[in-house]
């Protein structure tokens, strides 16, 4: 999948009018490789430092280095590219959407909005949100999911609530 976003302004030549453009910037969605891990795994990484501030140092540490032995090859993986680099990715899994996460740098440019969308158009409608992840929890319901249930602790045991979610 293609296609193109972006704005950006132009002043005229008398200096004084400013005009925005629609620009266009290309965005792709494909499936990911194991030869990639490494780059998912720093995505991860810097998309949960700048959102989980609730975890502690040593649980992300124990999740990154469970991230390629258990966690990415239990999914199906895809990746949104920038033009020169991956910004997002998404593992899916029956009909959950078991990870989303687009990296610190790339939040905001509508990289996570591309991943839901491609995750919903497959029929995927399902997704658990750490409840301490607020940002996490309202770009989900502002594309229109809601709570439909909560966990007091995560899959591993830890004390970190999770909420689930459905369209």
């Amino acid at each position: 999948m293609h296609y193109h976003i972006g704005f950006f302004a132009e002043q005229s030549a008398k200096g004084s009018e400013k005009s925005l453009y629609f620009c266009i910037m290309e965005k792709e969605i494909r499936k990911a490789t194991q030869s990639e891990y490494p780059i998912l795994v720093g995505v991860w990484e810097r998309s949960v430092r700048a959102t989980h501030h609730f975890l502690s140092e040593e649980d992300l540490q124990d999740i990154k280095r469970d991230m390629p032995l258990f966690y990415l090859p239990n999914v199906s993986l895809y990746v949104v590219e920038s033009t020169d680099r991956v910004a997002g990715f998404i593992g899916l899994s029956g009909d959950m959407i078991e990870m989303l996460f687009v990296d610190s740098d790339c939040m905001g440019q509508g990289y996570g909005s591309e991943l839901l969308s491609f995750a919903v158009a497959k029929g995927l409608c399902n997704v658990d949100v750490n409840e301490q992840n607020e940002t996490a929890l309202k770009f989900y319901q502002r594309k229109g999911f809601r709570v439909i249930g909560r966990d007091e602790f995560d899959s591993a045991g830890r004390p970190y609530p999770i909420l689930h979610l459905s369209l």
